[in-house]
C-alpha cells in the first residue's frame, strides 16, 4: 500500500468465480459491507461480496482514518463504544497490521463558548463509559507545545484510535476471504432479482446470482440502485477533500481539530489534513427531490459548503445520470468504476497554510498526495441499518454521513447477527428505514 486511496491502477486482489447461489450478497466493498461480510463468515453464513471497482476504492480509503468516540451521536455512541473494542480485536484475531494506533482525538476550542458545547457531550460519555476529558487552554498547549495558537480549551479522548484506512479495510477483506467469504471485484451489481415481492438474488454484469438476502452497503451508490427498484432514501453527497503532507516532526501523535483545520498523524511520519466544516455539495435531481427533509442540516450551517450547479459526468446524482437502465445491458455502476472527484483546490492550498501558520517551527510543508472523496449523508446526519419493511430480505447499510470507518466494524457486527436472526445488541430505532416517512420527527445528529 503506497498509502494514497485505491484508484483503478490497484491490480484486483479479489476475483473469485460467481456461486449460482449463496445465503447473502453484499453489494459494496467499503467498511461496512466488508465488516458485514466478515462477521456473516464467521457465523457459518455463504456470502458473496461484490464490488464494482476495487474494495475500499471509494470513502472507505478517502475518510481521515479516525476512529472517533469523541462528539458521537447518542444512539451511535453505544455501538462506536464497541467499535472501539473491536478495532484491536480484530487486529489480534486476523494478525493484520491495520495501522492502528490508541494516541487520542481532540476536539480543539477556541472561545468559551466551544468549550461550553464540548463540555456537553461529557454527560453522554460518562453514561457509556467513554474516557472523555475537557482540558483547559493551558493543558493544550501542553499537549501541542508547538503550535502557535493559543485555545480555550478542548475536549480530548485519550481511549480513541487512529487507523490507515487503504490499510485497513483491504486487510479486513482479506480477513473475510479467509473466514470463508466470497469477495469479487470489478464485478458491479445491475440490480436486484425479485420474486413474489421479497428478494431473490442479484443481477451482475456476470451474471445472476440467487439468495435469500442482500445487503446494499454502497455508499454514495445506493440511493441510485434502491430508486431503480422502487425503494426511495433521502441520501445525497457531498465532496470534502483531503491532504496528506510529507512526513515532518511529530507535533501530535493523535487526531484533532479546531474551526479551520483538522489534522491526524499518520504511520508513515506525514499528516492527514482536511478542511473542518468545510465541503461541496453539487445539485442535481436527487438534491432537488430531498430539499424540505435536508433544510435543517443545510440552514444549521449554510455557509460551511460550496454548492455548485451540476456535477460531474457519471457522479450519481448528474443530470445526465441514468435513472433506469436494462439488466442485460451496461448500468451506471459500470461507467463509474471508482468515483474519483478532483480535489478542491482552495482548500488544498489554504489546509496547508493552516497547519504550517499553527506550527510555524515546522517551516514550509510540502504535499505527498490530494484526493476527495463523496460521503454519503442522511438529513439527521445518521445512517440507516435495517430491513426495507416492504421487501423481505433486503437490507441497507448506508448513510453514514462521515461516521463510517471508525463505527464500521460495529455495523458490521450488528447486520451480520440481525440478518442471522439474532438480537442487534443495541437499540437500532435511531437508524430505522422508515423514520423518513412514518411522521418520525427528525432529530439531528451531531453533524460530519
Amino acid at each position: 500500500m503506497n498509502g494514497f486511496p485505491i484508484s483503478e491502477a490497484q491490480p484486483i486482489a479479489h476475483d473469485a468465480a460467481l456461486p449460482d447461489q449463496t445465503d447473502v450478497v453484499v453489494v459494496g466493498g467499503g467498511i461496512i459491507g466488508v465488516m458485514t461480510a466478515y462477521f456473516l463468515a464467521k457465523r457459518g453464513r455463504k456470502v458473496l461480496l461484490l464490488e464494482k471497482g476495487r474494495i475500499a476504492g471509494e470513502q472507505s480509503s478517502r475518510n481521515w482514518g479516525w476512529v472517533r468516540q469523541t462528539g458521537r451521536d447518542a444512539a451511535e455512541l453505544p455501538i462506536m463504544v464497541e467499535a472501539n473494542r473491536l478495532w484491536p480485536q480484530l487486529q489480534r484475531d486476523t494478525n493484520e497490521d491495520l495501522g492502528l494506533t490508541q494516541s487520542g482525538l481532540t476536539y480543539l476550542g477556541h472561545t468559551a463558548k466551544d468549550v461550553a458545547e464540548f463540555e456537553e457531550f461529557l454527560p453522554l460519555a460518562r453514561l457509556n463509559g467513554v474516557d472523555s476529558r475537557m482540558l483547559s487552554g493551558a493543558e493544550v498547549a501542553d499537549m501541542m507545545p508547538g503550535a502557535s495558537r493559543r485555545y480555550a480549551g478542548a475536549l480530548h479522548t485519550p481511549s480513541d484510535y487512529r487507523a490507515e484506512p487503504w490499510v485497513a479495510v483491504p486487510r479486513l477483506a482479506h480477513a473475510a476471504v479467509l473466514a470463508g467469504a466470497v469477495i469479487r471485484e470489478s464485478c458491479a451489481v445491475r440490480g436486484l432479482d425479485l420474486e413474489q415481492g421479497r428478494i431473490a438474488g442479484v443481477i451482475t454484469e456476470a451474471g445472476r446470482v440467487k439468495a435469500d438476502q442482500v445487503l446494499v452497503a454502497g455508499g454514495a451508490w445506493s440511493s441510485l440502485l434502491l430508486r431503480r427498484f422502487g425503494v426511495k432514501i433521502p441520501q445525497l453527497s457531498v465532496k470534502n477533500t483531503v491532504l496528506a503532507t510529507q512526513p515532518v516532526e511529530n507535533v501530535y501523535d493523535g487526531g484533532a481539530a479546531d474551526h479551520k483545520l483538522a489534522f491526524r498523524r499518520r504511520r508513515d511520519g506525514g499528516y492527514t489534513l482536511a478542511p473542518e466544516g468545510f465541503h461541496e455539495f453539487y445539485i442535481g435531481p436527487d438534491a432537488l427531490r430531498h430539499s424540505i427533509k435536508f433544510a435543517a442540516p443545510l440552514l444549521r450551517d449554510p455557509l460551511g459548503r460550496a454548492y455548485w450547479p451540476a456535477s460531474p459526468k457519471h457522479f450519481p446524482d448528474s443530470w445526465g445520470q441514468a435513472r433506469h437502465w436494462s439488466m442485460d445491458g451496461i448500468s451506471p455502476f459500470e461507467t463509474s468504476r471508482i468515483l474519483n472527484p478532483a480535489p478542491h483546490a482552495k482548500s488544498v492550498s489554504r489546509m496547508l497554510s493552516d497547519f504550517q501558520e499553527l506550527f510555524p517551527h515546522l517551516g514550509p510543508v510540502k504535499a505527498q498526495a490530494t484526493w476527495a472523496g463523496m460521503i454519503d449523508v442522511m438529513p439527521d446526519v445518521v445512517p440507516v441499518v435495517d430491513e426495507v419493511p416492504h421487501l423481505p430480505g433486503l437490507w441497507i447499510g448506508t448513510g453514514m454521513s462521515g461516521h463510517g470507518f471508525g463505527i464500521g466494524p460495529a455495523f458490521g457486527r450488528i447486520l451480520a447477527d440481525m440478518m442471522s436472526g439474532a438480537e442487534a445488541g443495541h437499540d437500532m430505532s435511531r437508524f430505522a428505514f422508515a423514520r423518513f416517512t412514518d411522521g418520525s420527527k427528525l432529530v439531528m445528529g451531531p453533524g460530519m
